[in-house]
């Protein structure tokens, strides 16, 4: 096999980030179909990005036999049946978070994907991204000794639409479970408490779907570190993506990217751009990145690095930081529930 060919399903605002990548920029990858419920999403993802066939059934795509692969990019409540249909269709997945929010169901997704004998990628792109990577290759190489505080900042530049808020599960499983499957990877821990407040400070509309906009959540890991993340849905001067692993022999720190590394000093005080604006811009190299190691794990008969297990782990702890925050206690993260 010389390149891959896949079918794209969702057309979205991440769904045509990845399709201009595997339209673009990977030169193993052919992107031949593109299905969205909305044709019109379809058809413009289509046209910017050069795809010969757009449909709005996905099974379409599950039904042509050239397409090797497929990119799930649709409604968070979708996974797990297309997940299920591709898989049956002996297509391998890359599949954006979460799986799905059930965890019994998310489970019958896994043993589906063993049993087609078909490779499944979760979309954690952080794990791609350059300095993230370095920190975690820092840590597990011992140079800031035995990791004792993390400390994870994430805050959007803005609410997300509320026809996605409302089918998106709520900030622990949308927003924050990029940051726990961040804990967990970037010291090589399991997470076994959490610890999590939140209140609606930005968007009152959230008191009526039982969501908060704002929060911290502590954490207890395996290994005896303690950690933190906070999150808000609207940070004013950009997208905060910050990180800091401090240990017994010193301390790693990842800031913020801006446009360019231009810093004005003047009477006034010193100034520098604000940060990328959002994560299209701040992890745009990671989407790239994450997508070409999908399309080498099919190419080359690999497994993918980040698997079904590491999707499901992040919306167990998820799910705990929601009943840690409307108990007001500390939770065990029971990694193996009802199995």
């Amino acid at each position: 096999m010389d390149s891959v060919n896949l079918g794209l399903i969702g057309a979205g605002r991440i769904g045509r980030v990845h399709a201009r990548h595997l339209a673009f920029r990977l030169p193993e990858a052919n992107l031949l179909s593109v299905a969205d419920v909305s044709i019109e999403a379809a058809e413009r993802c289509a046209a910017e990005c050069r795809i010969p066939q757009f449909i709005q059934d996905y099974h379409c795509i599950l039904e042509d036999p050239r397409i090797d692969a497929v990119v799930v990019c649709s409604r968070s409540d979708t996974h797990a049946q297309i997940i299920q249909d591709a898989a049956a269709a002996g297509k391998h997945i890359f599949c954006e978070k979460p799986l799905d929010l059930d965890l019994e169901r998310t489970d019958r997704i896994l043993a589906s994907v063993d049993e087609a004998g078909v490779k499944l990628q979760v979309g954690f792109n952080r794990r791609f991204d350059a300095s993230f990577r370095r920190v975690r290759d820092l840590v597990l190489a011992g140079r800031i000794g035995t990791p004792h505080i993390v400390r994870i900042t994430s805050r959007d530049p803005g609410l997300a639409p509320m026809e996605y808020v409302k089918t998106s599960g709520g900030i622990y499983v949308d927003m924050t479970i990029h940051d726990f499957d961040m804990a967990r990877w970037i010291i090589g821990s399991e997470v076994e408490e959490v610890y999590a407040m939140g209140n609606v400070l930005v968007e009152p509309k959230l008191r009526d779907l039982g969501d908060v906009d704002t929060t911290i959540v502590v954490l207890r890991y395996a290994c005896g570190a303690l950690g933190a993340i906070d999150n808000s849905r609207e940070a004013v001067y950009g997208y905060d993506q910050r990180l800091e692993i401090f240990g017994s022999g010193g301390s790693v720190v990842v800031g913020n990217e801006t446009p360019n590394q231009a810093e004005l000093s003047d009477q006034d005080g010193v100034h520098t751009d604000k940060p990328l604006y959002f994560f299209v811009e701040r992890y745009e190299q990671s989407y790239l990145n994450e997508m070409n190691h999908f399309v080498d794990c099919v190419l080359n008969d690999r497994t993918p690095s980040v698997t079904g297990i590491d999707g499901r782990i992040p919306v167990v702890m998820g799910m705990a930081a929601g009943r840690s925050q409307k108990e007001n206690r500390p939770v065990k993260v029971d990694l193996d529930p009802g199995r």
